[in-house]
């Protein structure tokens, strides 16, 4: 991938994080008694923060210190 295409896919991953955290708050806010999806909506947020901190990590330049 380079650098444009990891910028891009980085705004959909975040933009999908956003979407997820919003998902899960108003699930909560409706007092939803559906642990099981709430869990398995934090679960996909994890990945998606991991993988947007992998691609993030790509935009480092390695220095030799």
């Amino acid at each position: 991938m380079d650098e444009a295409q990891i910028h891009k896919r980085l705004e959909a991953l975040r933009t999908e994080h956003r979407d997820l955290d919003s998902a899960i708050e108003a699930l909560r806010a409706l007092g939803s008694s559906d642990q099981l999806q709430i869990a398995r909506l934090k679960k996909r947020k994890l990945m998606l923060k991991d993988e947007i901190t992998a691609l993030e990590n790509q935009l480092i330049p390695d220095i030799i210190a």
